[in-house]
């Protein structure tokens, strides 16, 4: 299974606005679409969809399982209603959102059930976020890395997170970087907007570019459809491997998403 390469966030965009947000996105192009049960914004997600008019098999719809329905009997009932809210009979992939805060529910336990799902026809893939690498190892041990179609975890110039991508690929899973920009911290950077004034392109393509062009997938958002138009855009842009290296650079674990539930991070 292919994931799209850009997709469209939506964490923190709730009624209108993500409505607004999904409808500018789908009309510019973009086909991959990532919300999640804690986001609350299901429902108008599956609004946007069903107003638009783009056909279903021309979508790539991910949703997340929320921490509190991990236990067992949880998950599966909580993405059935997941799906009535989005108003399709599957999802394209269905993530872990976060693993159980302090393990308090074994990682077999829910990842057997992701699986059980996707048997059942709820959703088309299956995979993790926020996983470090023990996790990993244990939901490699649970279902098969084949089964783990992607990890999607912070990833950015200021946040790299090498070990966790260096296993990622050697046990062949894909990774999904989300908060691609930082909320903007990465913008400010005089590396980032050189690069990007030398070719004629904006910081935010730059970052992109970056993470694009080392095979992950990422899943920008912005209310303004200009912002949309713009990141879709950082597809067709290439950067050198000086500027790559350059980029590269400035890692220095800034880490933007780090709840007081967050595992112990690699």
């Amino acid at each position: 299974m292919q994931i799209p390469s850009l997709g469209l966030g939506t964490f923190r965009l709730q009624d209108q606005i993500v409505i607004d947000s999904l409808r500018s996105g789908l009309e510019l192009g973009y086909r991959h679409i990532d919300t999640a049960q804690i986001y609350g914004n299901e429902a108008a997600v599956g609004q946007a969809i069903a107003d638009s008019g783009v056909a279903r098999e021309e979508l790539f719809v991910t949703t997340k399982i929320w921490t509190d329905n991990l236990a067992a009997g949880k998950l599966i009932p909580s993405l059935r209603e997941s799906l009535e809210k989005l108003g399709l009979e599957r999802v394209d992939l269905t993530l872990i959102h976060w693993p159980s805060p302090g393990d308090a529910v074994l990682v077999a336990q829910y990842m057997d059930e992701l699986l059980e799902a996707k048997r059942q026809g709820l959703t088309a893939a299956i995979g993790v976020s926020n996983f470090t690498i023990a996790h990993l190892r244990e939901a490699i041990a649970a279902v098969g890395a084949g089964e783990i179609a992607t990890n999607q975890v912070e990833i950015h110039p200021l946040l790299q997170n090498r070990k966790l991508v260096e296993f990622a690929r050697a046990q062949g899973i894909h990774l999904t970087a989300y908060m691609p920009l930082a909320y903007g911290k990465v913008l400010a950077e005089p590396v980032i907007q050189r690069i990007a004034a030398q070719h004629g392109a904006t910081p935010a393509q730059v970052a992109l570019a970056w993470l694009l062009q080392q095979g992950f997938a990422v899943i920008p958002s912005s209310t303004k459809r200009e912002n949309l138009a713009s990141n879709l855009a950082a597809s067709g842009l290439r950067l050198s491997a000086a500027e790559m290296a350059a980029i590269a650079e400035l890692d220095r674990g800034e880490r933007v998403a780090n709840p007081d539930f967050a595992p112990v991070w690699d």
